[in-house]
């Protein structure tokens, strides 16, 4: 999970422009192996936690450079689904 802070808040929007915007970092992923799966965005737009899979925090850290996304902190996690059961 890479947790970001956008001061400004993040600005995508639901637009040609938008889909564009993400497509680029989807691409910067593809060159280091990454994969965005999903993200999560607080009420102010100023804070995200985005779900990876990745190679490597490096290839994380690479790829958003690239994308000219900021950092604030990695942390490897794994699922927990709280619908599984035993028969």
């Amino acid at each position: 999970m890479v947790e970001r802070t956008f001061p400004d808040g993040l600005k995508i929007p639901m637009t040609d422009v938008g889909a564009r915007i993400c497509r680029s970092v989807v691409d910067a992923n593809a060159v280091h192996r990454v994969t965005w799966v999903h993200s999560y965005v607080n009420r102010d737009r100023a804070r995200t936690f985005c779900i990876y899979d990745a190679p490597t925090p490096e290839a994380m850290r690479k790829a958003a450079k690239d994308a000219s996304l900021p950092v604030d902190d990695i942390t490897e996690v794994s699922v927990i689904d709280p619908y599984f059961h035993r028969s």
